[in-house]
């Protein structure tokens, strides 16, 4: 899609549901994430998930709680063809999660893909390094003052804004959709440096109406709403018989 020109769209996992990944990849998005960040996501729970949006053509992306090398190899293990690292604030943060993504020589990734060779092929290991996504969110006001030198670690895909933690960071407004000023004027560095870097921008929302507005900004994935999100409105709506 991207090579076309084209922008992907996100819906986000949170609800540790095996069905609930299943149904929501069936709607046609362009990708998936598996929370085990803020979710009550455990390893076993997101490896289900992952065979389950594997019955879809959705490409299936994993946020793994921390910069942990541990946790970024298992989830790639289990078949996660992309995997989001929450704060990346430093050069030395993007290479330690870059590295436990990738295998020798361009990494120090182990081998030992188990699930991810069933589902990715025979020739998975070979093709990893140029097919697995590496995002790196950029959430701080650190991250955003190192964010240039963050985008150039080499084996790095992708600068994801992560906007209610970058605002509060920066002493704004949180909000999932941010229309502060400082805010935005943040999103946009961090847009523009990615691709002037020549790697991908992403950037989370709940609403998509302002999940399109990113999009013709320029990003190239864009969460555009969550399980629980579109849950609650349901509900929601259903209560209007009253």
């Amino acid at each position: 899609m991207w090579r076309a020109g084209k922008k992907a769209s996100n819906c986000w996992l949170s609800l540790a549901s095996v069905y609930g990944a299943e149904v929501v990849a069936h709607q046609g998005w362009d990708s998936v994430l598996i929370d085990m960040q803020h979710a009550p996501t455990d390893f076993a729970t997101a490896y289900a998930m992952l065979v389950a949006v594997s019955t879809t053509d959705t490409v299936p992306l994993v946020r793994v709680p921390w910069n942990e090398p541990d946790e970024i190899q298992r989830v790639l293990d289990a078949g996660a063809y992309g995997v989001m690292c929450p704060t990346i604030d430093t050069v030395e943060d993007a290479k330690r999660f870059v590295g436990a993504a990738r295998y020798h020589p361009l990494g120090y990734r182990s081998v030992g893909p188990n699930r991810a060779a069933l589902y990715g092929g025979a020739d998975y290991i070979s093709k990893a390094n140029e097919t697995i996504l590496t995002i790196a969110q950029i959430e701080t006001a650190k991250g955003l003052a190192n964010v240039e030198a963050i985008a150039k670690v080499p084996g790095l895909n992708m600068l994801f804004v992560g906007p209610s933690d970058l605002a509060l960071s920066l002493g704004r407004p949180m909000s999932p959709n941010p229309d502060d000023k400082v805010t935005l004027e943040a999103v946009d560095r961090i847009l523009h440096t990615a691709h002037a870097a020549g790697i991908y921008a992403g950037m989370f929302s709940l609403d998509p109406e302002y999940a399109r507005a990113m999009m013709k900004k320029g990003f190239d994935l864009v969460t555009c709403t969550a399980d629980i999100t579109m849950i609650g409105a349901g509900a929601k709506m259903a209560q209007s018989f009253k």
